[in-house]
């Protein structure tokens, strides 16, 4: 059998914990795949003292983060998180010295990955990063190896698992946005701080890899248009429901003439849509190939094991020599392109009012609409709530989705309204 792999692990936390027990118990099995011994030889986290259950006194240990890429081993795995700071000084300064580097870090790629890609190719080094999206589903391979005859036309899905645990429950409970929020805190599936998933910016960072990997062009994360789940209310879950659609955070981009377009946002889902039926913390993700047709992934997004199992699945893949390019083709073939103006997409919208109960309100709507060019399917209006407001619900037709901004923006600032409207996109 070949000599060892040697790793030197960055991060102790979830996922660092998870990646030593996963080489550790399937040691033999990683080995006969591999072709070679894989064995973590060094790692580095902020605190030496902290319990991780396991056992870490085998392995030499580095203070300075960022002096692991000059220890004697071959590949460095960064779990440490962030789009700059120590990971990204880690993992340029890993590239620079030739050593292969795997990664989590979402962040670190959205904003940098182009970059990173290429120091990877002028040294001849690997840059495997399956962990960094949709957790242990082989997105990243089954685009960038599985679904590389295809043209993709289109790669979406959800993307966050924080976000989908609190949709699921807040459909299956009844309960308000807020009320379901703290529970997945104290679950441990939403942050003290929740900000990057409920806001759509954790989606959009995975989205960014996605569409780069998916149509040939570089990561843009700039670009994304992002908004997230925090102004949800039962209420749109029960109307979603009623109307024959799940509400879901959907990542989406499509590549065309008009440029490349990346949203995150939630959507109303049709109930017979696969991504319909994805509860819980799952991740899933949909990719239209012009011959393979439809691909699902669907799984466990996030977690120890999951996540580990990706991280080390790109261990395997380097200790048998196998890595190319970093999103498929060499960094500068990657496309530059221009982002598509969302307001030439044609689709149908849900908008939801809050409004004053009083007359007129519904004529003034129905004439900010007409005025905008917007078809109106259906308009339903719920009673009044102990805070006098009025719930009105508008499914439009399909039309170009710059009327319906046009039409928010003759009503911004009127009286009749008591609260922000919600425009949620409908999933064709």
């Amino acid at each position: 059998m070949a000599d060892v792999l040697r790793v030197a692990l960055a991060g102790l936390g979830t996922v660092g914990g998870g990646v030593i027990r996963v080489l550790d118990e399937n040691r033999e099995l990683i080995a006969r795949r591999a072709g070679r011994p894989i064995e973590v030889v060094a790692v580095s986290a902020r605190d030496r003292l902290k319990n991780r259950g396991v056992d870490l006194s085998r392995f030499a240990w580095v203070d300075d983060t960022a002096t692991l890429a000059d220890v004697d081993a071959d590949v460095i795995v960064e779990l440490i998180g962030g789009s700059d700071g120590p990971a990204l000084a880690l993992a340029r300064r890993t590239l620079a010295s030739g050593k292969g580097l795997v990664t989590a870090n979402k962040a670190m790629l959205a904003h940098h990955g182009l970059d990173l890609a290429r120091a990877a190719e002028e040294a001849g080094a690997a840059l495997k990063f399956e962990a960094a999206v949709a957790g242990g589903i082989p997105v990243i391979k089954g685009l960038r190896e599985g679904a590389a005859a295809n043209a993709i036309g289109r790669v979406y899905g959800i993307l966050n698992g924080t976000c989908n645990f609190i949709l699921s429950k807040m459909e299956a409970e009844g309960r308000d946005f807020a009320a379901v929020l703290a529970e997945a805190q104290a679950l441990g599936f939403a942050e003290a701080d929740p900000s990057f998933d409920i806001d759509g910016v954790d989606a959009a960072h995975k989205l960014s890899i996605l569409a780069s990997l998916a149509f040939g062009t570089a990561p843009a994360f700039d670009d994304v248009a992002i908004s997230g789940i925090r102004h949800l209310l039962a209420a749109d879950i029960a109307e979603a429901a009623a109307l024959g659609y799940r509400i879901r955070l959907i990542g989406v981009a499509e590549a065309g003439p008009a440029g490349l377009f990346q949203r995150v946002h939630a959507h109303l889902v049709p109930s017979d849509h696969p991504l319909a039926h994805v509860t819980g913390a799952t991740n899933a993700v949909v990719a239209e190939g012009n011959f393979v047709g439809r691909l699902l992934f669907q799984g466990a997004g996030a977690g120890a094991g999951p996540t580990a199992s990706a991280v080390v699945a790109d261990l395997i893949d380097i200790a048998r020599g196998e890595f190319g390019p970093a999103y498929a083709m060499p960094a500068d073939a990657l496309a530059t392109t221009a982002a598509a103006d969302s307001g030439e997409r044609r689709g149908r919208a849900y908008l939801r009012f809050s409004v004053a109960d009083r007359v007129g309100v519904l004529a003034e709507i129905a004439a900010a609409m007409r005025d905008a060019g917007v078809s109106i399917e259906s308009l339903i209006q719920r009673g009044a709530s102990a805070e006098g407001s009025v719930l009105v619900a508008i499914v439009t037709h399909e039309g170009p989705e710059r009327c319906v901004e046009q039409a928010l923006e003759r009503l911004r600032g009127s009286q009749s309204l008591t609260g922000e409207p919600l425009w949620m996109h409908i999933l064709a």
